[in-house]
């Protein structure tokens, strides 16, 4: 199962050619819009700028004729864009529901019926991963360390050097949208009821930064995901306390 992407043709994609997916295209011209209006000194905050039922008003703001008609067929792509992007989405779900996965991911907190369905169409099988680990390096959770000098000379003998390792951050080579999924089902779930916000409260009162909070969550909730889809079993809140996947 893949997602149906959509490429502008007077747009050339940026380092490789492949095409994007129809969110990101339907972005891309609301941004158009909002940059046409600010390049006219017109105000645009919000989403007014893009009912349907106020496009008149805005577009009377215009004086030019010709970027008003130029604003007017950013509105048509728009549009055109937006019932193509609700048709996509009727066949994602539809295809899901063919995968039992899909069952049981959903009933992960901040794992809808969307994410469910990437899920299983990025990762097919969940026994491509052995362990945790190896799903968080693939979803770029995965942490880089760095280590120098691990051995020096200390009165003519040879010793190991307790300096610990340095943390470079996560890793790079890793599937992008997965990461998003992962991330985004953590900022979700931090914000909303439920046994993860309660994880989540409980590393901010040790102390943690929102940001090692939230990166916390997500490798937890892909964690998770590994054990519910690997096994076949429903989720459980006692999940949150296992350590191994």
């Amino acid at each position: 199962m893949c997602t149906i992407t959509f490429r502008f043709l007077d747009l050339p994609p940026r380092g490789k050619k492949k095409c994007q997916p129809i969110s990101i295209c339907v972005t891309r011209v609301m941004n158009r819009i909002k940059a046409l209006y600010r390049g006219w000194a017109i105000p645009c905050g919000g989403t007014q700028v893009y009912a349907l039922s106020h496009r008149s008003v805005w577009l009377s703001k215009i004086p030019e004729a010709g970027v008003r008609r130029r604003a007017e067929h950013f509105y048509e792509q728009l549009d055109a864009l937006q019932g193509l992007r609700k048709q996509v989405r009727r066949d994602l779900l539809a295809e899901s529901r063919k995968h039992n996965a899909t069952k049981l991911l959903r009933q992960i907190p901040s794992i809808g019926p969307i994410r469910a369905a990437e899920l299983v169409a990025l990762i097919q099988t969940p026994h491509r991963f052995r362990t945790k680990r190896q799903l968080w390096n693939y979803s770029g959770l995965g942490l880089e360390t760095h280590d120098s000098a691990q051995y020096r000379y200390v009165d003519g003998q040879l010793q190991r050097s307790r300096k610990p390792q340095q943390l470079r951050g996560l890793n790079q080579d890793h599937n992008h949208d997965l990461k998003k999924i992962f991330k985004g089902a953590a900022t979700m779930a931090s914000i909303s009821a439920g046994p993860f916000h309660g994880f989540y409260e409980a590393l901010l009162a040790k102390g943690a930064k929102p940001t090692m909070a939230r990166l916390t969550l997500a490798r937890k909730i892909a964690a998770i995901t590994l054990i519910v889809w690997k096994k076949g079993v429903n989720f459980d809140a006692k999940h949150l306390k296992q350590q191994a996947a």
